[in-house]
């Protein structure tokens, strides 16, 4: 059994209050849930109009398919119409 843990810490430019990050990121989350059937939360910078971190984990028997899984969640959100930045992240397999 493989544990895959990344960390992704992102800016939120377009937020102009808590309330438009919260908006935002339960969006995000909600979608990355759904599309990758993972975990996800935001686990730091709550009090920040414009940081988030979210963390992602998922489970396999294969480590290749958690590193190749967390990687396209990072592309995904790299990549994304929301207008987040991604600033760094940071995979663990355990």
């Amino acid at each position: 059994m493989v544990i895959g843990v990344c960390t992704i810490e992102l800016q939120v430019p377009g937020s102009a209050s808590l309330k438009d990050k919260r908006r935002i990121v339960k969006s995000v989350i909600a979608r990355v849930r759904n599309t990758y059937n993972v975990s996800i939360a935001e686990v730091d910078h709550q009090d920040s109009w414009q940081l988030a971190t979210l963390a992602v984990a998922c489970v396999a028997t294969d480590p290749g398919y958690v590193h190749g899984l967390l990687e396209r969640v990072v592309s995904s959100l790299e990549e994304g119409r929301q207008g987040l930045v991604l600033l760094n992240y940071e995979t663990e397999l355990l």
